[in-house]
């Protein structure tokens, strides 16, 4: 086994982390949130539509495993080591309960805490590298999946926290004034998505609605808006595309590495929330968290609006597309040209720029 890493930094080591993640997500989430929703809206027209729904829908569910194989490649790990960080992953994801004499799968899991088992499992195999000879096959499983996946199930219930206490806050917004409430719930749910934080377990948490459900599924449309017109520059065609079909989370690395991106984000989020509290964009919780990913988020708002359908039609797409792109435009040009607040490279994709 070739093992050229024997020592490595943190911010390499998160780097690699993150950048393993985004790919995964990329990967595992794309295929659904580009053919979901229509494989359910031709579902009605022939049974062909539900067996090619749950074929997106499983891809989906194979996201732990995804992010864990592809944060081993990172780490330049062989064949063997790469899938026992995927398994890690899974089980420490918790996508997977024991319920009721039977396992079930309950989404992605919770991807905080499948990066910091992936993460373990990776140290545990450079730490234990060649030292088990000949048994390797059988002792790695088990000492660095079965130890990694063990302590991901024991930290599970405690980074679940992370995402209820955020909840928590974001439901408290819930009772301020309408268009204060749109605006500080676009604002973080805009963040939220580029964050290994799930917005759709949190609106389904907090059983977020009406007005509140509107306004978040506005700050996830504004934050794809913003990270399009962000990484179209400074990528190839492939970024921004992803990013506009619903693969923000890719971008997660670049939002650590470069914290003033949240800027853009958040005015452009901000700006669309309000307009979107103006114009009435309600939801529920089932569709909050999802933007314009699957039209999601816009399916579910016509459905609340009354009057003429044709300018109801329009005003879903000034609100969802017109508004954040041009708002996007705006900030990105001051904070770039005028300002001088960030380079635009900070939207450049980490990974691809790290293959280079």
């Amino acid at each position: 086994m070739d093992q050229t890493v024997n020592r490595i930094s943190a911010k390499d080591f998160i780097n690699k982390v993150l950048a393993g993640v985004a790919l995964g997500i990329v990967v595992g989430l794309i295929p659904n949130a580009i053919l979901g929703e229509l494989f359910k809206a031709l579902t009605p027209y022939h049974p062909i539509f539900a067996t090619l729904n749950s074929v997106v829908v499983g891809i989906q569910f194979t996201v732990p495993v995804l992010v864990g194989v592809l944060i081993g490649m990172q780490f330049k790990l062989n064949p063997i080591q790469t899938v026992i960080v995927g398994t890690a992953a899974f089980v420490g994801s918790g996508a997977a309960i024991f319920k009721e004499n039977a396992w079930v799968l309950t989404g992605i899991g919770d991807l905080i805490n499948t990066m910091i088992t992936a993460s373990i499992a990776v140290l545990l195999i450079l730490w234990i590298k060649d030292r088990l000879g000949s048994l390797t096959i059988i002792l790695l499983p088990i000492i660095a999946g079965g130890i990694a996946g063990f302590i991901g199930i024991i930290l599970l219930p405690y980074v679940k926290l992370i995402t209820s206490s955020l909840g928590q806050l974001i439901n408290s917004f819930t009772t301020l004034q309408p268009i204060v409430m749109c605006l500080l719930i676009a604002i973080s749910f805009s963040i939220l998505i580029v964050s290994p934080i799930s917005t759709v377990a949190i609106s389904m948490a907090i059983g977020i609605s009406g007005l509140a459900s509107g306004a978040a599924n506005l700050g996830v449309a504004a934050a794809a808006c913003m990270l399009v017109v962000g990484t179209m520059p400074v990528n190839k065609a492939g970024v921004p595309i992803a990013v506009f079909l619903g693969a923000m989370k890719m971008m997660m690395p670049n939002l650590l590495k470069y914290p003033i991106i949240a800027l853009p984000i958040a005015l452009t989020a901000a700006v669309t929330g309000v307009a979107g509290s103006l114009m009435g964009i309600q939801g529920t919780k089932e569709s909050a968290g999802f933007g314009f990913s699957g039209l999601v988020g816009p399916i579910n708002a016509f459905k609340f609006m009354e009057g003429n359908a044709m300018m109801n039609l329009l005003l879903l797409i000034l609100v969802y597309f017109v508004i954040p792109f041009v708002s996007a435009f705006i900030f990105h040009y001051l904070f770039t040209k005028v300002f001088k607040l960030y380079d635009p490279d900070v939207f450049k994709f980490q990974t691809e720029s790290e293959d280079k």
